[in-house]
């Protein structure tokens, strides 16, 4: 197993991503090689400060840098030597498993719908993050951010994805799907949520429990994956971000809300795309790039993309 890592993605690269990556070093299963893309001379000298042996990895040098300001599209075509567009050429040609960056979302969304593309059958891909639940267990919300305006047959497919997800990744048997809604009865919502509950509605591709109400996701046990259009996902992670720095700076100290912390889950995974891409935060720490690293590695060897071509190559 061959996961690259971008160095030089992130607002603290290269220096929290290197040491990021050696932390990961220790903690990846054995078979597992870590290939790093960026300036290598930056690389090596971070790596020798933190006295790590740089043959513990594949460096491979890069020239140029997508920054977090520049234009996603432009940027990637332009800078063909830059460490997210040299990943992806690489994850293309199976010279890596899997390919992670806390770098320019933008940037990555458009490497990976150019080079590796959409899986056949998928309408849009889409990117999900983890819920804490009051009882301990986890809920995925999808999508959050990258299509704010949906079809219902683009939330039906959604349910699909975030059903293989929580089923080969975070080993939830027969996960329950639910639709988000602003009531639980199937004649609420808007256009949307209606035709998305009527197509859901007695489907045998997965296990659809109903609408789910927005005071239903921390608290609620009947529910493992949360359908949404991504303008409203990425409300509801932005309000689970912002809920956790006021519980920090009121410096109130509780089991539960320290789950909400994102390094904890260090990134997520494009679902609907032809190899595994794993986005981070672009305010990733060390700890943060670290659990990236690991998850990619989990969602490569889960082989989740070949399950999702199997389900829409049958469908």
């Amino acid at each position: 197993m061959r996961i690259g890592i971008d160095i030089m993605g992130g607002d603290f690269a290269p220096n929290a991503i290197v040491k990021g990556t050696i932390l990961a070093h220790s903690q990846v299963p054995p078979d597992t090689e870590l290939v790093l893309f960026g300036d290598s001379k930056s690389i090596k000298k971070i790596l020798d400060e933190e006295g790590f042996d740089s043959s513990n990895f594949e460096i491979v040098h890069t020239t140029e840098v997508i920054e977090m300001g520049d234009h996603p599209a432009k940027s990637f075509a332009k800078k063909q030597n830059s460490s997210i567009a040299v990943g992806f050429h690489m994850l293309h040609k199976g010279k890596i498993d899997g390919f992670a960056s806390a770098g320019n979302t933008g940037a990555m969304l458009v490497g990976a719908m150019y080079t590796i593309k959409q899986i056949p059958g998928v309408i849009r891909p889409s990117i999900s993050t983890v819920l804490p639940k009051e009882n301990g267990k986890n809920a995925i919300l999808l999508d959050v951010g990258i299509n704010p305006d949906c079809r219902p047959d683009v939330l039906y497919q959604y349910a699909i994805l975030g059903s293989i997800y929580a089923e080969f990744v975070y080993k939830i048997k027969n996960p329950r799907i639910g639709l988000l809604n602003i009531g639980s009865e199937e004649e609420k919502g808007n256009l949307l949520t209606k035709a998305t509950h009527e197509l859901m509605k007695g489907t045998d591709d997965f296990n659809f429990i109903g609408n789910i109400e927005g005071n239903e996701i921390f608290s609620t046990d009947k529910v493992d994956v949360i359908v949404s259009d991504g303008f409203t996902g990425n409300v509801v992670l932005k309000q689970a971000e912002s809920f956790y720095t006021l519980i920090q700076k009121r410096k109130i100290q509780d089991e539960y809300f320290e789950k909400f912390n994102f390094e904890i889950y260090g990134g997520t995974p494009i679902l609907g795309v032809n190899a595994p891409v794993v986005i981070g935060h672009g305010i990733s720490n060390d700890i943060a790039i670290k659990n990236m690293i690991l998850h990619t590695d989990e969602v490569a060897r889960a082989k989740i993309t070949e399950k999702i071509k199997e389900v829409f190559n049958n469908g």
